[in-house]
């Protein structure tokens, strides 16, 4: 396969997940903020929206404060910021349709009718009137991409790339909700450890009594990656942060899971290996044993922090490594 081929469907996917994601991320901001809260812990909830994705300084830029009208603006509709739902979903049909005729006429239609209906939408002033049913329908269109994908594309390399994409923004994401959010929630691990005496951190964690308030922001963090339900019938208890990052890093069983997404690069990756991707095949590799082989409990007494920061390093390094190894430099 040519690698501006192999380029523009591996960035297709990972416009499409990412629009997705957003879409999850401002869903659960805007859930949350219909809760009893303080006017500082609002705010800080929308930093964070703005923190997962590292768009706190381009915000700053174009806007004085920090409000839920402003940062829905600049994250769904704001064409300046190549992170928007706008913006991915564009960048997604352009991909789409310089490799129109690898793909099924069914992927290309879904994408280009999304980017046309999501236009339509916003000019009807849905994301004003009801952002959450916005939201909705971007998950719905992104669900139904992947469908059509799965379900009429040939399982050839062009399939693999655009599951490689999928799965490398899927696993990116998830690290960086569950590192902003789990912070936000528990408070930063090193200032408990300091205030406990330097406590190792997962029973610095512990300290924290889980309350009404805590339960409805965990749910809110599991129902941003579909795993509300997952979780009672996995663990058929109370919501506990420490079980909240066991599924959402560790379990491979749970669809937006690191462990999950690693599967499956590695698995795809496998199937377009050549002669010079021995090396990135090689840190894929390590990095999906690390995730089966590790547990809870050491991870949270090393610090989830800094382990989802190097996992995020590992998997920016991961791109890297499939960029140079196929694809056209980006």
């Amino acid at each position: 396969m040519l690698s501006r081929t192999a380029d523009h469907l591996f960035w297709m996917s990972r416009y499409i997940e990412r629009a997705e994601n957003t879409a999850r991320m401002l869903d659960v901001n805007v859930q949350t903020s219909l809760l009893p809260q303080s006017a500082e812990s609002a705010e800080l909830g929308w930093q964070g929206v703005l923190s997962i994705s590292e768009l706190t300084e381009p915000y700053a830029q174009r806007y004085k404060t920090v409000n839920p009208r402003d940062v829905t603006e600049f994250m769904v509709r704001d064409e300046r910021n190549a992170s928007s739902i706008l913006s991915c979903l564009k960048a997604a049909r352009e991909n789409a349709r310089a490799v129109r005729g690898t793909l099924t006429t069914e992927v290309w239609e879904t994408t280009n009718q999304t980017w046309l209906e999501f236009n339509r939408l916003l000019a009807d002033g849905m994301l004003a009137r009801d952002p959450s049913a916005l939201f909705e329908w971007v998950k719905f269109r992104s669900h139904l991409s992947r469908g059509v994908t799965v379900g009429t594309m040939l399982q050839d390399e062009a399939f693999h790339f655009l599951r490689i994409g999928s799965f490398l923004e899927r696993a990116d994401n998830t690290a960086r909700l569950l590192d902003v959010k789990f912070h936000a929630l528990k408070g930063d691990f090193h200032a408990a450890e300091a205030a406990a005496g330097l406590l190792p951190h997962g029973e610095a964690a512990q300290e924290t009594d889980d309350s009404e308030y805590d339960f409805y922001h965990w749910s809110s963090l599991l129902r941003s990656v579909s795993g509300f339900e997952v979780y009672r019938k996995v663990y058929r208890n109370v919501i506990q942060p420490e079980k909240v990052a066991e599924l959402l890093i560790l379990r491979p069983d749970m669809p937006r899971s690191l462990a999950a997404c690693m599967n499956g690069v590695l698995e795809n990756l496998k199937l377009v290996a050549n002669d010079q991707s021995a090396d990135t095949l090689r840190r894929a590799g390590r990095l999906q044993a690390d995730l089966a082989y590790s547990r809870i409990d050491e991870i949270l007494a090393t610090g989830l922090h800094a382990y989802l920061t190097q996992f995020l390093d590992r998997v920016s390094d991961l791109g890297m490594g499939i960029s140079r190894d196929f694809l056209v430099s980006h």
